[in-house]
């Protein structure tokens, strides 16, 4: 009888890293993408998003769903929960140090975080796909990123949000969720400081 339990132990571990995988892999193969490929369809079947030709998709603030409550260990060895920030416009950023487009952005996102940091604005990134700390921090080094970053190396986090729903589904993608923790608004691409601007200020705006 003892023989049972590991093996039913290694099964659910290969079922999550499988799905893990999955997801990673998906999102590996986004990054690099060039503009508003994966972004320019409307939603559809039953969703409430709207993407506009500029490749940003957004919700009307009575259709909007929660995201996901995500917590964890950040890249520098804090802790970091979501659940904190209600009350606050957070902006969550998906990306890896490897992935160009995240360093071409990356100067945007500094300095929007830095205008609006004041004005009741979280930034928090999720780092996926690096195998270690140390390419990422050296990337936020380099960039000059100041806010944290959970670190999620197997994309496990990123499942935690519905499909169907504005979840991420590219690197780099950028969600923007309202006061209430809702997700109002996603950018499958990377984002130019005005980009970035149109997500972030309608929903900053809101009452």
């Amino acid at each position: 009888m003892t023989g049972h339990k590991p093996r039913a132990h290694r099964r659910r571990r290969a079922q999550v890293g499988a799905a893990a995988a999955a997801v990673a892999a998906l999102l590996l193969s986004a990054c690099g993408s060039d503009g508003d490929g994966g972004a320019s369809a409307a939603g559809g079947g039953g969703t409430n998003f709207v993407t506009s030709t500029n490749g940003i998709a957004t919700v009307a603030k009575g259709e909007r769903r929660a995201a996901p409550r995500l917590q964890g260990e950040t890249l520098d060895g804090g802790q970091l929960d979501t659940g904190d920030y209600k009350g606050d416009v957070v902006v969550l950023n998906v990306w890896g140090s490897w992935c160009a487009p995240c360093r071409a952005e990356a100067k945007n996102f500094v300095k929007v975080a830095d205008e609006t940091k004041d004005q009741g604005v979280r930034f928090v990134g999720i780092n996926t796909r690096d195998t270690s700390t140390q390419p990422a921090l050296a990337f936020e080094k380099e960039e000059g990123i100041e806010y944290p970053s959970l670190y999620d190396p197997t994309g496990r986090l990123l499942l935690r949000f519905e499909k169907g729903t504005l979840n991420p589904q590219a690197i780099p993608t950028t969600l923007v969720i309202d006061r209430d923790g809702k997700i109002a608004a996603r950018a499958m691409q990377p984002l130019s400081e005005e980009k970035l601007r149109e997500m972030l200020d309608p929903v900053l705006a809101e009452k």
